[in-house]
């Protein structure tokens, strides 16, 4: 089996894939796209990090690849939908920086504070500036923590060490778990208004984009501390240098950027603001666990088959894949949707399996599930491997069931999720083979292929509506693929689901949401 390390990669990794009979394995970094596109086709492995993309163009020549494994969480440069398509698993190694990163967090906050790089920079021009840097203690003041998955809770363990007071906001954790943490949920307004330091551990996803904007800091306390080392694209970088400049805003690091290598952006000019480049994973240890780790897992996979942190298949044999497959799709998606559709965190999942599907182990299927579930909330933090740990940590009760028969389908499987607000119910199944088709969303049944840019709209029974929906789209060249539309009957309500050939824009939903008679628009992306 043939391997291809095409970034650089801590040697730790290299050394495990030159040392294992049955892997060859070639480093060649730095090749551009034509030059990996020629060579892919010799390997059975790739081992990326950041700087490969890996596109479907990529994919088409990848005659022989198995698996990428990427050293790191985030898998923005792989097309996942394309390598899914031809049979390719795609890994992370999830663990291997949450310590690394959650250090550095808390070593920009004190530098931040006593004005180390600026203090630094000025003693070796030769100036002596004590008054001039003079910094602040940590020692009492409120650390609010906008996410508090694995590297916010080290943040929060770290700061409570230095005898700071922390208040959590992540909506998607029930307010309990939060607190036997020994930590104090807060609405995010809430924090903004009484953190001294706001520190985010989100990834980077549709509601998270620009989560930090002039509106949001305009709610923060006058003279707050707000430092990223997440995801570039979380903060607005204007709306900080303009905080920063007029003072209200008292000093802001940050370790990612919005497009990275940034340039010289005008927040270099601040003297409170300071910044590295991209490093929070960088040290020695965190390099050598990643390494390590996608070393281990593509051996597993291409000498044993073994599946581990993959984020595109759960752990099934060959054999039973082959029957299951359109059932982990429709799972995932199920999952997915009901994310989409939940409004606050979520408690507890029921799934039911009738039918055919029940002669199966459905283990699997249910990973599914809580993957496509918590991926909308986590993005490449959560794979089929840790689903269920990251489900349990949050407190989301997990129920499967199973009925033999099934009166109108071979199979169906039916999702309910209850949140702290409510409840929703999703129902599918397989058309043919392997054709997945959502059948019921709560109290409108339909038939919906989970996949595309998916608008779901409630509106009045009346006439005229649909066709003022459709009129919005069409002034901003958003096409119908497809539409249906569905009546619940006790409400005297429509429900409407329109699949649009490119995604709509929030300024578009607030458009159709201004309509007369029109309740509520929400976007799904599945």
């Amino acid at each position: 089996m043939k391997v291809l390390v095409s970034d650089p990669l801590s040697d730790v990794g290299v050394e495990i894939f030159q040392e294992t009979p049955g892997i060859d394995v070639d480093v060649n970094t730095g090749l551009t796209p034509e030059e990996l596109k020629g060579i892919i086709g010799l390997y059975d492995g790739l081992v990326i990090r950041s700087a490969t993309r890996v596109t479907a163009d990529i994919l088409e020549a990848a005659d022989r690849l198995k698996v990428i494994g990427r050293a790191g969480i985030g898998l923005d440069n792989v097309d996942i939908r394309a390598a899914s398509q031809r049979g390719i698993v795609v890994m992370n190694t999830p663990e291997g920086n949450t310590i690394t990163t959650a250090e550095h967090t808390i070593a920009m906050m004190m530098a931040l504070s006593r004005n180390v790089p600026q203090a630094t920079a000025s003693l070796k021009e030769g100036k002596w500036e004590k008054k001039k840097l003079k910094g602040r203690e940590l020692f009492n003041k409120t650390l609010g923590l906008i996410g508090a998955g694995h590297i916010g809770r080290i943040v929060a363990d770290r700061a409570k060490g230095m005898k700071m007071n922390v208040i959590v906001y992540d909506p998607y954790i029930k307010p309990d778990r939060i607190e036997k943490l020994d930590l104090e949920p807060v609405s995010l307004d809430a924090l903004l208004a009484r953190a001294d330091y706001i520190t985010i551990h989100t990834p980077r996803t549709e509601e998270t984009s620009n989560m930090i904007n002039k509106e949001t800091i305009s709610k923060m306390k006058k003279g707050a501390m707000l430092i990223n080392c997440a995801r570039g694209g979380i903060v607005n970088e204007d709306d900080v240098y303009e905080a920063l400049k007029s003072g209200h805003l008292g000093g802001a690091a940050f370790d990612v950027f919005g497009s990275e290598p940034p340039g010289k952006i005008p927040l270099m000019d601040l003297p409170n603001f300071i910044c590295t480049p991209h490093l929070g994973a960088s040290t020695t240890e965190a390099q050598d666990n990643v390494a390590k780790d996608v070393a281990e897992q593509i051996i597993a996979y291409l000498l044993h088959g073994t599946v581990k942190n993959a984020v595109n298949v759960p752990s099934i044999s060959a054999e039973l894949m082959t029957i299951l497959r359109p059932y982990v799709t429709l799972l995932e998606r199920m999952g997915s949707l009901q994310s989409q559709l939940a409004d606050s965190a979520l408690t507890e999942v029921q799934v039911r399996y009738t039918g055919v599907i029940t002669e199966y182990d459905v283990t699997p299927l249910t990973i599914s599930m809580l993957k496509g579930l918590l991926t909308p909330i986590l993005k490449y933090d959560v794979n089929f491997v840790n689903a269920p740990y990251i489900a349990a940590d949050r407190g989301i009760k997990v129920i499967e069931s199973k009925t033999t028969t099934s009166d109108d389908f071979a199979s169906l499987v039916r999702l309910t999720v209850k949140t702290l607000e409510g409840e929703n119910t999703v129902s599918g199944t397989i058309f043919g083979k392997k054709l997945p088709r959502i059948l019921r969303i709560n109290n409108f049944y339909l038939e919906a292929i989970p996949e595309g840019h998916i608008l779901l709209i409630h509106n009045e029974n009346t006439p005229g509506v649909i066709g003022r929906i459709t009129s919005a789209l069409a002034r901003h060249d958003i096409n119908i693929d497809r539409m249906q539309v569905g009546e619940e009957q006790e409400k005297k309500q429509n429900v409407i689901l329109i699949t649009t050939g490119s995604s709509v824009s929030e300024g578009i939903l607030e458009e159709i949401r201004s309509l007369d008679n029109v309740f509520s628009a929400r976007k799904i992306e599945l």
